[in-house]
């Protein structure tokens, strides 16, 4: 299975099927009228069999850029079928207050390539509910935000890893050169303590840098469009 980050929350996960999550327009010009930094590049050339909204927020929610006439499963709850098979949607909340402030946000797990996948959007929870780690269950590959403000970061996020003891983390939805509203993802690599990859490209193979469960490896993917 090949990952490829696109910038904030936005991958495309290439296998037998392809699934893209989070994609994004060109949110930059809106964003800046808030006083806000958002500079990624544009996505392009996206197709996929299906498409994963986890929230209903400018920077995540542009299912219209990806081709390849997708199946699209946005911002709910539930157990669902799709292309890939069963998907398991989870609710939760994009900030500490009960989702007041925020909204809502979907916690996806899927299969694809024999791994289990789960994708966190914009999770601003203070913690991790019981019945959502349940709901959760095992898990391989984990994407997590990290940065903080609207979402958890720190020791909150290393605190979610430790419960669902993936076998691969990939951080997202930090600070960048593309990106001032967020924190840099340093305090959650500390609180974690586990063996972290910088990589030089966007893009990159999960088969091989599988950690264990007791020992997850940690991916840091180069920001698009930056030179590392």
């Amino acid at each position: 299975m090949e990952i490829c980050w696109f910038g904030q929350s936005a991958f495309l996960l290439s296998g037998e099927h392809r699934v893209a999550i989070d994609p994004f327009g060109p949110v930059g010009d809106r964003l800046a009228e808030r006083g806000l930094v958002f500079a990624y590049p544009p996505i392009e050339g996206l197709d996929a069999d299906l498409v994963l909204i986890t929230h209903e927020h400018l920077d995540h929610n542009a299912e219209e850029i990806v081709g390849g006439s997708p199946a699209v499963i946005r911002s709910t709850a539930g157990t669902l079928d799709s292309p890939v098979g069963e998907v398991v949607a989870i609710a939760s909340e994009h900030d500490d207050v009960a989702g007041t402030q925020r909204g809502p946000n979907t916690i996806f797990r899927f299969g694809l390539d024999g791994l289990r996948i789960c994708h966190f959007g914009d999770f601003g929870q203070a913690r991790l509910r019981p019945e959502q780690q349940e709901a959760i269950g095992q898990i391989d590959v984990l994407f997590l935000p990290v940065g903080g403000g609207p979402t958890v970061g720190g020791e909150g996020a290393a605190a979610i890893v430790r419960a669902l003891r993936p076998r691969l983390v990939v951080p997202m939805h930090y600070r960048t050169e593309a990106v001032d509203f967020l924190e840099p993802p340093d305090a959650f690599l500390e609180a974690l303590g586990a063996p972290v990859e910088r990589l030089r490209e966007s893009r990159f193979e999960a088969a091989g840098r599988l950690g264990t469960r007791e020992q997850p490896a940690v991916v840091v993917p180069a920001p698009p469009g930056s030179h590392v």
